[in-house]
């Protein structure tokens, strides 16, 4: 009698057909949770359009997938909110069938990407103000220790400093 090893048990792997019986089981329970959530599917699939998108054409890029995707997302709970309160397909297709509902939804993913692209932008003004503010800062300093000691001291030490 031969004793099977535990390696040997694990290099067993599942037949095709039972790896592909597996996979209609799982594509039949998502396409029954899919019908059974359809309202929030719709909502959900035509909603984040924007988001889809950038996830399927630069999936590697994930600060701006991710800013853009809060911002559609906040967009879009509106109307899932309006959909638990009013559970229907007919409500789902009212909501998108509506060109503002659409332009709340897709706009606030517009306004993650102004905001992803704009904000580097807004942080290089402030860094160049606040140096403004500090060479102002420094430039009255001088001119303190200038009446202070003298233009002749300030002008040999900036000599020795070249």
């Amino acid at each position: 009698m031969k004793i099977k090893k535990k390696s040997d048990l694990s290099k067993k792997s599942a037949t095709p057909a039972a790896k592909r019986a597996k996979q209609w089981i799982l594509i039949t329970i998502l396409l029954l949770i899919t019908i059974i959530i359809l309202p929030f599917t719709i909502i959900l699939l035509i909603g984040l359009l924007p988001t889809i998108t950038l996830l399927i054409t630069d999936p590697k890029n994930s600060p701006k997938l991710v800013t853009i995707g809060c911002f559609n997302m906040a967009g879009v709970f509106i109307y899932l909110l309006h959909i638990i309160n009013h559970y229907s397909v007919d409500g789902a297709f009212d909501i998108v069938r509506d060109v503002f509902n659409l332009i709340i939804m897709l706009g606030s993913a517009g306004i993650g990407l102004i905001l992803y692209c704009e904000l580097p932008n807004l942080f290089i003004f402030f860094a160049k103000i606040s140096a403004a503010k500090r060479m102002n800062v420094i430039d009255k300093k001088l001119v303190e220790m200038a009446e202070e000691w003298g233009q002749d001291v300030i002008n040999e030490q900036s000599k020795n400093v070249k």
